[in-house]
């Protein structure tokens, strides 16, 4: 057979900062916020999850690809990463059950990537300058034209996203004679935090993410989920009246991620653009109310301001981040209604926090 041809690939910082490495997946050129992800398993599932929408993703794990891909081993229907940045992306993999390879993946998913990247300097540098944009290309070599190019990109800071990645049409899951009906507000929801309800005996309905309180109370439901999702939290105000419109209601709710910040919001608690954020699957997180820790998945760039949290006399703390304290988890005393900042699911990553899931059905039975 005939050796694939490597071509020059290019990696612009918006701070300025050029890195050189090799075209993998499409021969194209992508934009986004740069950003990293810790884990040494599941990228295909980090690659489908929604939250990811609009960020160039680092893999920081020195091989990537090696197992493959699968059909089922996915969060969303299709790649929601703009691009990626690897060590070693590998288009060989291992596992007899793999349907493909990551490059034949990447090619069918329109995904642009850059191989040969020192991913160590690159996440230092991250971690020390922060989040920012950046521009992949292996269709364009001119330099001054890519930093045009990025000088083009939107921030991140004041994105709304949630709405773009969210079903257009809703749908049901579960079992239609269920006593346990959860209504389903998708900003962006992974596939198996649906699984993570289904198993648990609910029947869900999954709606668009700018579904009103009105029509979302046609389904009957017993409990309201607010999911995940990309972007920035603060300009969805559409979303926190919803939320606020909920708690009026008195119904019991539960938010992970993105739904955890707009149950911050519908409480008057801002949030906050992080330096570089939280993504992974090694975060220790501190359960204030049983005192046990946590490793969990983690994947956002936004959080919930702790000093106003602190005072609100009518939120309680139910978790916080071991590593850099912030708010990891809340509950409103006077109301059925709690959220996570982290991902309990856990696809990939521990199970520690699926206990979760029992806590939010034991609520809504006790309702």
């Amino acid at each position: 057979m005939p050796e694939t041809k490597i071509l020059p690939a290019i990696l612009i910082l918006a701070d300025g900062t050029i890195f050189n490495g090799t075209a993998f997946g499409k021969i194209g050129t992508a934009t986004g916020e740069i950003c990293f992800n810790t884990g040494m398993t599941g990228y295909q599932e980090v690659f489908t999850d929604p939250s990811y929408y609009g960020q160039v993703l680092i893999m920081n794990n020195v091989h990537i690809g090696n197992y493959g891909v699968k059909t089922v081993d996915v969060e969303s229907g299709s790649v929601k990463v703009k691009a990626v940045i690897g060590r070693n992306l590998e288009d060989k993999y291992s596992r007899f059950m793999a349907d493909a390879s990551l490059q034949e993946y990447f090619e069918a998913e329109d995904v642009v990537a850059i191989d040969d990247i020192d991913t160590r300097a690159l996440v230092a540098h991250i971690r020390k300058q922060g989040a920012m944009n950046c521009i992949i290309s292996s269709a364009i070599t001119d330099v001054t034209q890519l930093q045009q190019l990025l000088k083009e990109v939107p921030s991140m800071d004041g994105l709304e996203l949630a709405s773009i990645v969210s079903t257009k049409e809703s749908y049901f899951l579960g079992d239609e004679k269920s006593d346990l009906r959860i209504a389903v507000l998708d900003f962006g929801i992974k596939k198996n935090i649906l699984t993570c309800l289904i198993e648990r005996g609910a029947y869900v309905k999954v709606h668009n993410a700018k579904t009103s309180f009105e029509e979302l109370e046609k389904f009957k439901p017993h409990a309201y989920f607010i999911s995940n999702g990309p972007g920035d939290p603060a300009p969805m105000d559409y979303a926190v009246k919803t939320v606020k419109q909920i708690l009026a209601a008195n119904k019991p709710l539960f938010g992970i991620c993105l739904g955890h910040q707009l149950l911050a919001l519908a409480n008057d608690i801002p949030t906050f653009k992080m330096h570089h954020g939280h993504r992974g699957l090694n975060h220790p997180v501190k359960n204030i109310i049983s005192g046990k820790s946590e490793i969990t998945t983690q994947n956002h760039g936004f959080g919930v301001d702790p000093k106003v949290v602190r005072a609100n006399a009518n939120i309680e703390i139910t978790h916080l981040n071991l590593n850099d304290d912030s708010i990891e988890g809340i509950r409103i005393k006077d109301k059925k209604a709690f959220s996570v900042q982290y991902h309990p699911e856990a696809t990939p990553g521990p199970q520690d926090s699926r206990y979760l899931f029992d806590e939010f059905v034991s609520m809504i039975r006790s309702n």
